[in-house]
């Protein structure tokens, strides 16, 4: 795998222990690198924390996009793996201008066959490429 798939994969898991646990994903980050810096365990990836940090300055705006493009479908419903998938997957598209959006839509489908339900993969491949389609017009400046 991948070290940007495996960054993807354990932002993932900190998205969706935060969202478990009603805590901020910078916190549980945090939790995260003192608790593998004690355990002599290495370092996380640097783009967990750009993933990380990139998602919580930005989640009221990707939330509001995946709720407004997700036909019938609030963020309370959703499956918390897809809805940490999701966001990840808007974020890469929105501000991080050095990732193809087709690569951010591809690695997102691939985290939800993996770990999420049997339609997760339509759902997030066709909300990420309407996201991918209508970019240009949301009017949201790239810079993070």
């Amino acid at each position: 795998m991948a070290a940007r798939s495996k960054a993807r994969k354990r932002a993932l898991d900190i998205l969706y222990e935060s969202d478990l646990r009603g805590s901020s994903a910078v916190a549980v980050l945090e939790t995260q690198i003192g608790r593998r810096a004690a355990d002599k365990e290495p370092e996380l990836n640097a783009y967990v924390r750009t993933l990380i940090e990139g998602v919580t300055a930005n989640q009221e705006q990707i939330d509001e996009i995946l709720s407004t493009y997700s036909m019938g479908w609030t963020l309370d419903r959703m499956p918390a793996v897809d809805k940490a998938v999701l966001r990840i997957g808007a974020y890469e598209i929105i501000w991080a201008d050095e990732i193809p959006d087709a690569v951010a839509i591809s690695e997102a489908v691939t985290l939800v066959t993996d770990l999420s339900t049997d339609e997760s993969s339509s759902f997030v491949n066709g909300l990420l490429g309407r996201i991918a389609e209508i970019k240009p017009n949301l009017g949201i400046s790239t810079i993070s």
